[in-house]
Order: C-alpha cells, then sequence, then structure tokens
C-alpha cells in the first residue's frame, strides 16, 4: 500500500504543476510553450526524458556481459549533441519550426515530408510502447499483483495520469514536471547507491575503489574492428545516434525548440549532453556494486543481466525503503519519456500529418487517442508474452531511423532536387536492404553489425535518393500558402 500511496502522491504533484503551467494554454502553448522556456529547466529536465525507465533497470546489468564499455558509446554521445546544437538548430530556429520535418517540405517536396513524419510517428509509438511496456510489466509484477490490480487495469490507469498532466499545458507543462522526474530519478538512484555501500560494509571512498578495481569497471577496448566493443566503433556509432534519435526525432527536439533564442538551445543541448557520462557512470556503478554484494551474501547473479537491480531492489531484500525508491526512479524515468513522446506524436499528427495547427479541438482529440493507443499496444505485448516480439519491435525502430537520416543528410549536405514521388520507396527500401545486409554478412563473413548498420542505412537512402527528378514534378511550395499552394519545376 505505501508504493501505490508513493505512485499517487507523485502523479498528483504532477497535475499540480501543470495546472500551474497550462494556465490559458492555446495550440501554441501546447506545441511550443510560446518560445519562452528557460533553457536550464529544459536541460535538466532532457535529463531524464533521455534515460528512460528501460535504461534505469537494465544500464546497471550491463557490468555483467560488457564491463563498462557503454561509456564509449556516450562519450560519442557528446559529439552528438555538439553536431545536434551547431548544424541542425541553427535550421530550425532560422525556419522557425514547430515540428522539424517542415523542413523536409520545404527543401525536398511534400511526399518526402510525409514520409519523414510517418517514419517518426511509427517509430516513436512503437518505441515508447515497447518501453514503457517493460516498466509496466516490472510494476504489475513487484507492486500491483500483490494487491490483486489486473494488467489490463495498471496499464490504463498509468496512461491515464500520464495524459492527465500532459493534455492542457502540453510541452510547457513537460519542461517543468520533466525537471521535477529527473530529480526523482537521480535522488533516487543516489539514495540506492549509498544505502548499497552501506550493506556492504563500506564508506563512499572505499567504495569508489572498489569500483575501479574490478574487471567489470573497464571502459576502453582498442582491439580488432570485429569487437562489438571496439572504442571506434562505439564512439562513433553513440555520435550517430544522437545526430538521430535526438536532432531527428520530434519527441527529442520540441522542448529543445521552446528555448527564446538559437543561443539559448545550444547552451541547454551541450549543457545535458555532458551529463550523460556521469549518470551512466553511476549506473554502471551501481551494476558493479550490486555484484559485489550478491558475491557477498552467497547470491546467485540472475541469468538476465536487465534484472539485476529488479532482483535487489524490487523484492525488498535492501529494505521497504529501497523498494520505494526503486518505484519512484522506474516512474520517474519512464513517465518523462512517455509524457514526451505523446506530446511530440500529437504534435506531428495535428502539424505534419493533418497540417492543422491551430485546431485545438483535433489536437484534443488526438491526445486521448494516441494515449489510448499506447494501452492498446502495451496490452498487446501482453498478450504476446515473447520477447521475441519485443526485440523484433526494438529493430522495426533502429530501422527505420536511418530513412530519417538519409532524409535529412540530403537536404542538408546536397543542393540537389529529388524524385519526390520516389522517395516513399526509397525509404521503405533501405531498411529492407539493410536487413538483408546484415544477415548476409553474419552468415558469410562472420561479421555483427552494431550501431553503425545505421549509417548504412542513411546512405542507401541518400543514393536512392540521387535519382534524376522528372521534369514537371510537383514539389511544395514556400511561402504564406505552403499549405494549399503547388508548384511545378521549370524544364
Amino acid at each position: 500500500m505505501t508504493i501505490i500511496i508513493t505512485v499517487l502522491a507523485y502523479f498528483s504533484i504532477l497535475y499540480l504543476l501543470s495546472l500551474v503551467t497550462s494556465k490559458k494554454a492555446d495550440n501554441d502553448v501546447f506545441f511550443r510553450a510560446g518560445r519562452r522556456s528557460p533553457w536550464p529547466m529544459v536541460a535538466f529536465g532532457m535529463i531524464g526524458a533521455s534515460i528512460s525507465g528501460v535504461s534505469f533497470v537494465s544500464v546497471p546489468g550491463m557490468v555483467m556481459g560488457q564491463g563498462m564499455h557503454y561509456i564509449q558509446t556516450c562519450l560519442g554521445f557528446i559529439v552528438g549533441y555538439f553536431i545536434v546544437a551547431f548544424v541542425l538548430l541553427p535550421v530550425y530556429y532560422k525556419m522557425n519550426l514547430t515540428t522539424i520535418y517542415t523542413y523536409l517540405g520545404r527543401r525536398l517536396g511534400r511526399r518526402s515530408y510525409k514520409t519523414g513524419a510517418a517514419f517518426f510517428i511509427m517509430s516513436d509509438l512503437t518505441g515508447a510502447a515497447v518501453k514503457f511496456y517493460v516498466v509496466c510489466a516490472i510494476l504489475q509484477r513487484f507492486v500491483a499483483e500483490d494487491y490483486g490490480v489486473p494488467f489490463f487495469v495498471t496499464v490504463p490507469s498509468l496512461m491515464a495520469l500520464i495524459w492527465l498532466y500532459t493534455r492542457r499545458g502540453g510541452i510547457k507543462t513537460l519542461v517543468w514536471t520533466d525537471s521535477f522526474q529527473t530529480l526523482c530519478m537521480l535522488a533516487s538512484l543516489v539514495a540506492i547507491v549509498v544505502i548499497v555501500v552501506a550493506r556492504l560494509g563500506l564508506d563512499m571512498r572505499q567504495a569508489v575503489e572498489a569500483v575501479a578495481a574490478s574487471p567489470m569497471s573497464d571502459i576502453f577496448e582498442f582491439g580488432g574492428w570485429m569487437s562489438p566493443t571496439n572504442f571506434w566503433k562505439q564512439f562513433v556509432s553513440g555520435a550517430f545516434i544522437v545526430v538521430v534519435m535526438t536532432g531527428l526525432n520530434q519527441n527529442m527536439m520540441q522542448k529543445n525548440l521552446t528555448c527564446k533564442t538559437l543561443g539559448e538551445a545550444r547552451k541547454d543541448m551541450c549543457t545535458y549532453g555532458f551529463a550523460f557520462v556521469p549518470v551512466n557512470l553511476l549506473l554502471l556503478g551501481l551494476g558493479v556494486l550490486l555484484v559485489m554484494l550478491a558475491g557477498k551474501e552467497g547470491t546467485s547473479l540472475p541469468a538476465d543481466s536487465d534484472e539485476l537491480l529488479t532482483m535487489f531492489a524490487a523484492t525488498g531484500r535492501l529494505g521497504g525503503i529501497v523498494t520505494v525508491l526503486f518505484v519512484i526512479g522506474v516512474v520517474a524515468a519512464s513517465a518523462s519519456t512517455v509524457d514526451s513522446s505523446l506530446t511530440a506524436l500529437t504534435t506531428s499528427y495535428c502539424v505534419d500529418i493533418r497540417e492543422r495547427p491551430h485546431d485545438e479541438r483535433l489536437r484534443r482529440r488526438v491526445h486521448i487517442g494516441m494515449a489510448a493507443v499506447f494501452a492498446l499496444f502495451i496490452m498487446a505485448f501482453r498478450y504476446f508474452n515473447s520477447t521475441s516480439v519485443i526485440d523484433a519491435v526494438y529493430i522495426l525502430c533502429s530501422y527505420t531511423y536511418g530513412p530519417l537520416l538519409g532524409l535529412f543528410a540530403f537536404g542538408l549536405l546536397t543542393k540537389r532536387k529529388v524524385n519526390d514521388n520516389l522517395v516513399p520507396y526509397v525509404c521503405v527500401a533501405s531498411p529492407l536492404l539493410c536487413l538483408a545486409i546484415d544477415w548476409i554478412m553474419s552468415r558469410y563473413a562472420g561479421y555483427e553489425f552494431g550501431y553503425e548498420l545505421l549509417l548504412v542505412n542513411g546512405l542507401i537512402t541518400m543514393a536512392g535518393m540521387l535519382v534524376k527528378p522528372k521534369c514537371g514534378q510537383i514539389v511544395w511550395a514556400k511561402g504564406r500558402k505552403a499549405k494549399r499552394k503547388c508548384i511545378k519545376i521549370k524544364k
């Protein structure tokens, strides 16, 4: 009962924050927060929005299989955030965009614009639903089942709570609620670390020395290129992951575009970009300490590394206070991810797909509809009860970001026109070709693609877009009547 009361109290605070921040909110406030958000608040909130509940649970267990090599990817993140801040943000601010996919329409054409928005909606809806499913499953297993609450009640209830505090203020509310959720997540993480250190009979200095001396604390690997943890592969991939999954993702960019000026947006992005290394070091360090605690207590480690933190924190083995802190941390990390996704999907559908950015009635209907679709997706995953289905969805999401990379790279790095009618087919064919390449390389060359497959996907998309456009092709016109007016390319 303590955990349920804690969760309800937590969401009550979020709802109160939404009441304060959503006064006189219209679509401009919901979509862009009036471009008045203070950049330090945006930067702090983005830490929680970027570290999902899945990461909160899974990263500590990474030390069991690959040590701390994940930090190599996090170092690449920093470079990626600087690329986004100094290459993509200036374009978005210059065009005064509400959604970043509008750029594709102005630069490449109407069908390219719709294709980019559709790929985002498909990727973010399924990806965020899977992430939230994992968290819902944990809460169901260790909290709700003890009180006889069925899964089909748990999921809609959590989604209703998230919908409730985002429905009026949208992105303006999220700037403040995500900052609160980041604070709760980090406080819970630090508190859990302190309790685990005390359980080991160490002080903080001894704990740091013990983690540093552990063979699991190995960070850098400069071995063969075939290794999936090779430094340069992970570092470069980390940079491109940020460029694609942040810079080309409306979900991650929407709050950054609420800053008053381009300069403030750059400071916001570069600031929180540096935060990922210490936060993930703390998560990985906690993983090392938990492995040490398991050895001290003679406890067998779980077969699934994702269950390392859950095994100790969610079962009450470290005391009831740790269970409460774990639930708060997971809920904070997951809610700050899902609320951003729910708002971004609503924005993209209203602005990009329906092209009705000022229709408040449509926005309210779409917002509640997206929340319902989230709940249905999550319950469908539970029904199939197969990790292979979840893995397939994650793979699908990773493949669908490649075409977005190709579309934006073509627009930014070249001045060529495209065969706009052909773009949707190129964007569908590119992931399928990558899937075939991955299978062939794995089967006949023994090479396992990692994050670098994203680059291959983007390059194939760009190559397909080099097909020469036909004379008379219809493109989306610029200007005040861009939504309704079309022109023809001169011969």
